[in-house]
């Protein structure tokens, strides 16, 4: 059946700087349904490289296409210095998602802008943003809290992805090239799990005022993904999201919850409803749940469950929560479990962040 995406809520994906605009590459080559990519930068060749269908390229004055030079002030002013072109860039969409790799200059600094002017136009604003890995250096992570910081008093929810996390599902022998490309990855399925639930059709639909009643205004929030396989697939999928390794603490408490649960079309009901209760059972009694379905042809024996977790009360350690199964947790989360999609490109040079290009041989 032919889905009339004009009648859609209007959602664009904004990627912020470099790392931002190479999710959002990432995004478009795995054909995310339903959205209008934009990407923001203060680089001119990076921004060449973008396959969004708007660009904007900000702080001409100020940065003369050069960059931010790792400096979220000089990203800031960059911003300030093109809000007009952003605000035409943003206009008359009812979503947005800003994205973005904090710890340099345009991203960190520039994206709360974006996100502020995105708000000021009455636009739901999730920030879905990472932190830089330890071995980034300890101004890099610095300025990656600041940002942190910064944008959470801009959108109406963040989610923040430590990199550090992503290890813990990478195999011992990752390179460097896989562990940016994960991150990218996660990136895009934080902001496709959300999208999906309005943009695309399932025995459960979801609209819009569904999501804005969960995510606006809901501050700090968590994702988790979590993969099954089997009889048990959606349940152990749950299980898995709720154990996430990309989660800082548990999901405990939470009183807003939003999740979507893509599968083949033979996903059955039971299904869905273990799926949910596993889910339900380490929430607050009171929570705000919605969740949605999306079917995916190529998961031919596989579920996945993309989890965000908003309004915290308290929190416990993950190991705590492991020993509630008993020892029947999941299998951890593999790396081929959040590959990119195998349409994408060889990585390059632009895939890299800024620091590494000429220190990390790109393939």
């Amino acid at each position: 059946m032919a889905y009339d995406f004009k009648t859609l809520p209007p959602i664009k994906v904004v990627g912020v700087g470099g790392g931002g605009s190479n999710a959002v590459n990432r995004m478009i080559s795995a054909r995310l349904p339903g959205v209008q990519y934009v990407a923001i930068n203060t680089d001119m060749q990076a921004l060449d490289l973008s396959k969004a269908e708007v660009k904007v390229r900000i702080g001409e004055r100020l940065t003369k296409g050069l960059g931010a030079g790792s400096d979220p002030l000089r990203g800031q002013r960059a911003a300030e210095e093109s809000r007009d072109d952003i605000a035409e860039a943003l206009r008359g969409a009812e979503m947005v998602f800003v994205t973005a790799c904090l710890g340099g200059g345009t991203g960190t600094g520039a994206a709360p802008v974006v996100a502020e002017i995105a708000r000021e136009l009455g636009a739901l604003t999730i920030g879905v943003v990472t932190k830089p890995f330890t071995f980034e250096g300890a101004k890099r992570r610095q300025q990656a809290e600041e940002g942190v910081r910064d944008l959470q008093a801009k959108v109406d929810t963040l989610i923040v992805i430590p990199n550090d996390r992503l290890l813990q599902i990478c195999p011992p022998d990752v390179t460097l090239a896989e562990a940016f490309r994960t991150a990218d990855d996660v990136l895009r399925q934080g902001i496709q799990g959300i999208s999906e639930l309005i943009t695309v059709p399932g025995a459960v639909n979801l609209d819009f005022a569904d999501v804005r009643k969960i995510m606006s205004d809901a501050g700090p929030a968590l994702m988790a993904i979590g993969v099954g396989h089997g009889e048990q697939r959606a349940t152990d999928a749950a299980r898995a999201a709720i154990a996430s390794p990309l989660l800082e603490v548990d999901i405990t408490g939470a009183t807003g919850v939003l999740f979507n649960v893509t599968g083949p079309a033979n996903l059955g009901l039971r299904e869905l409803d273990a799926a949910a209760r596993t889910i339900a059972e380490v929430l607050d009694p009171d929570a705000e749940i919605i969740f949605g379905t999306a079917v995916d042809e190529s998961l031919t024996d596989e579920v996945r469950i993309t989890v965000i977790a908003t309004g915290f009360s308290g929190a416990r350690s993950l190991s705590a929560r492991g020993a509630q199964y008993n020892g029947r947790g999941p299998d951890p989360i593999k790396l081929a479990d959040i590959q990119p999609d195998p349409v994408l490109e060889q990585l390059t040079e632009a895939d890299l962040p800024t620091f590494l290009r000429r220190t990390f041989p790109a393939r």
